[in-house]
């Protein structure tokens, strides 16, 4: 679980402006990302905090096209990962398990195998039913990830550590470890994008194949971040309240866990660092 992308409005930390923060849970640590710089860290086996950081790769010139900017956010924030884990090799990723990276295999088949048989026999409305199967099978891997209670906890520890920055809180352990800007508010949007995505797919298209989903994944990917960035221009509508309803509710009851002070303690390094670094090159 992640959370939204930052893009670039951000100012230092020195500016009455807070800057907008995103991040990622990873097994031992966190990751937090800025506008334009990441920082790590992670519990090395021996006891001790590890701590990278680096500049960001820029998302180009789709930053400014609705749609699009979402896929490059997206992208420039999984794009990050690799120079983490290349950066603190102590880290271990989310999806670093071999049951996760099973179900991922099998979440894959299986909604491939969905897909033939409904495209083969399924009216419109089974083909609709398929597809929302799809969507569920394809949470699995996230679910099984976060069996692991260090990952939930490095999860909460990161929603905490964030809102206390933006909230000037006097410490992380005060705040909630739910968070509005979570990835996992993405998830009702993408799904309903996704529903009628392959709706108007079928519609257009006689027998679609893998690329004609995975276009229609990415469209759904796009509207689902900006309907999300919406809703936080728009924070306190009934709208836009509505919409995050899943999302902590899919965070209270299995995304987040309270963490420890120890895992406080790496997430208050993550955070300092980016702060650091985005101060030095502001």
């Amino acid at each position: 679980m992640s959370e939204d992308a930052p893009d670039t409005r951000g100012q230092s930390p020195s500016d009455t402006e807070k800057l907008r923060l995103g991040g990622m849970a990873l097994r031992n640590g966190l990751l937090v990302h800025g506008p334009t710089h990441w920082a790590a860290a992670c519990r090395r086996p021996d006891g001790e905090i590890a701590v990278a950081s680096g500049r960001k790769p820029r998302a180009g010139a789709t930053e400014s096209i609705p749609a699009l900017r979402g896929v490059a956010r997206m992208g420039q924030a999984m794009a990050v990962v690799p120079l983490a884990r290349r950066a603190l090799p102590a880290a271990r990723l989310p999806f670093e398990d071999r049951r996760v990276l099973g179900a991922m295999v099998v979440a894959g088949a299986v909604g491939q195998l969905l897909r033939r048989r409904a495209g083969r026999t399924g009216s419109g409305r089974g083909r609709t039913a398929t597809e929302a199967a799809v969507a569920a099978i394809s949470v699995l891997p996230s679910l099984i990830a976060l069996r692991d209670g260090d990952l939930a906890a490095y999860h909460g520890a990161e929603h905490k550590a964030i809102a206390a920055y933006e909230q000037d809180a006097a410490d992380a352990s005060e705040v909630a470890k739910e968070h509005d800007r979570c990835g996992s508010h993405l998830l009702t949007p993408l799904l309903v994008s996704n529903l009628v995505g392959g709706a108007l797919l079928r519609a257009a298209v006689r027998r679609p194949g893998p690329v004609h989903h995975a276009l229609v994944g990415l469209g759904s990917v796009g509207i689902a971040v900006e309907v999300f960035a919406w809703a936080e221009r728009h924070h306190d509508s009934a709208a836009a309240r509505a919409l995050r309803v899943p999302g902590h509710e899919l965070q209270r009851a299995l995304g987040t866990r309270e963490p420890t002070e120890g895992q406080l303690e790496v997430a208050r390094a993550a955070l300092a660092e980016t702060l650091r670094v985005e101060g030095e090159h502001a």
